[in-house]
C-alpha cells in the first residue's frame, strides 16, 4: 500500500477500483478508491460522477462491488459515493459501533468530508437499515430515500421462532450472526459453505461465480469475519433506535423496491410504518440482490425515482473539510 507524506494510504488490492475483478467496461476512468479519516474510522469510498450526491449503501455480506453494474450510468446524472461501511472491504473495523445509529453518523461524517450537506441514498438490505436510521436522525441531510429487500427491526413485525420453512430458510441467518463468538468458530474454515448459501439461495438470478468469490475473499480474514457479524450482534441498540424512530415518521420521499421472488411488496409496507410518501415496485424475476441480478430494471427505477431531486436547481457546496484524494 502505497503513500505520501501527509496524505492517506492509496487503497491497493481486489477491495479497491484498481483491484476489483471483472469490473464494467470504462469503471476505472470514472471511478477512484481514496480512504477518508472521520474522527475514530478510517472509511474506503468509491467516488465518481457529475452531478448532485446520491450514496449508495451495500448490504450483508457484501461491499461497495455490489453496486459496480449500475454505479457508471448513475454517475452520468449523479456524483456517485459507494463507500465500504463500518466493520466491511477496506474500511476499518473497530470492535464496536454497529447499531445503526452509529452507521448512519459515519456516513454523514463521510459525506460532510467529501463536502456534501444535502444527498440522495439508496440503500439494500442492511444498507435499508443504515439509510432507515440516516434518514431518520438526519432528516434534514436526506432528499430522498430508495431501499431493497429486508425486513427493518424494531419497525416490521417480528417472525415467529417456529416460522414456516420458507421464511425460516430466509431468515435463520438473524439469530446465528447474533452469536457471541461459536459463529466465527464454526464459519471459519467454511467461508465458502456458509456464505455461498446466503448467495445462492437468495438469488432468482445467480450471482456470477467471480462476484460471489470476491465477496467471500472478503471474508476470509478473522477480523473481517467477526466484524460481518457485528451489526447483527448490535440489534438490540438498533430496535430500541427504531421503535424511537418511528414516532417521528419521515416525510422525505421513499421508494420501496422488492424482488418478485423474495419480499415483494414487503419492503415498501415495511416503509409505510415508519414514512407518510412511499412508492412500491416490485421487480419480477428478481430475488434478493435487485442491483445485481436486474440491473437495468433497478437503474430505471432509481433513475425515474431521483429524477426530481436530479433536476433541482444545485445547492451551494458545504464549506466543510474536503478529504484528500488519495
Amino acid at each position: 500500500m502505497s503513500s505520501s507524506p501527509n496524505r492517506l494510504p492509496t487503497p491497493e488490492g481486489p477491495g479497491s477500483v484498481a483491484g476489483a475483478p471483472n469490473l464494467p467496461e470504462g469503471f476505472t476512468g470514472t471511478f477512484t478508491s481514496r480512504y477518508v479519516d472521520t474522527g475514530d474510522l478510517r472509511q474506503h469510498v468509491i467516488t465518481g460522477g457529475e452531478g448532485p450526491p446520491l450514496l449508495l449503501v451495500h448490504g450483508w455480506p457484501q461491499t461497495w462491488y455490489a453496486w459496480r453494474l449500475i454505479m457508471p450510468a448513475l454517475a452520468r446524472d449523479f456524483f456517485v459515493v459507494a463507500p465500504d461501511q463500518r466493520g466491511t472491504g477496506l474500511s476499518g473495523k473497530p470492535a464496536d459501533g454497529y447499531d445503526t445509529g452509529t452507521l448512519a453518523g459515519d456516513l454523514v461524517a463521510l459525506m460532510d468530508a467529501l463536502g456534501h450537506q444535502r444527498f440522495a441514498v439508496a440503500g439494500h438490505d442492511t444498507g435499508m437499515w443504515i439509510g432507515y436510521a440516516l434518514a431518520a436522525d438526519h432528516p434534514d441531510r436526506v432528499a430522498r430515500l430508495a431501499v431493497a429487500e429486508t425486513p427493518l427491526p424494531g419497525v416490521s413485525p417480528s417472525p415467529p421462532l417456529f416460522a414456516p420453512m420458507r421464511l425460516n430458510n430466509a431468515l435463520w441467518h438473524f439469530a446465528f450472526n447474533r452469536l457471541a463468538g461459536v459463529n466465527d468458530q464454526l464459519v471459519t474454515g467454511r467461508e465458502e459453505v456458509y456464505f455461498g448459501w446466503q448467495f445462492a439461495t437468495k438469488a432468482a438470478r445467480p450471482l456470477p461465480d467471480y462476484a460471489i468469490r470476491h465477496y467471500i475473499d472478503t471474508l476470509t480474514d478473522p477480523e473481517a469475519l467477526h466484524a460481518s457479524f457485528a451489526i447483527y450482534r448490535a440489534l438490540e441498540e438498533t430496535i430500541a433506535q427504531n421503535q424511537h424512530r418511528k414516532t417521528r415518521r419521515l416525510t422525505m420521499p421513499v421508494l420501496g423496491i422488492g424482488g418478485g421472488h423474495s419480499l415483494r411488496e414487503q419492503v415498501a409496507d415495511t416503509m409505510k410504518l415508519a414514512a407518510d410518501d412511499v412508492q412500491t415496485l416490485v421487480i419480477p424475476d428478481c430475488g434478493h440482490h435487485p442491483a445485481e441480478e436486474t440491473p437495468e430494471q433497478t437503474l430505471a427505477a432509481l433513475t425515474a425515482f431521483l429524477a426530481p431531486y436530479r433536476d433541482e436547481p444545485a445547492a451551494a457546496p458545504n464549506p466543510g473539510p474536503q478529504a484528500a484524494p488519495a
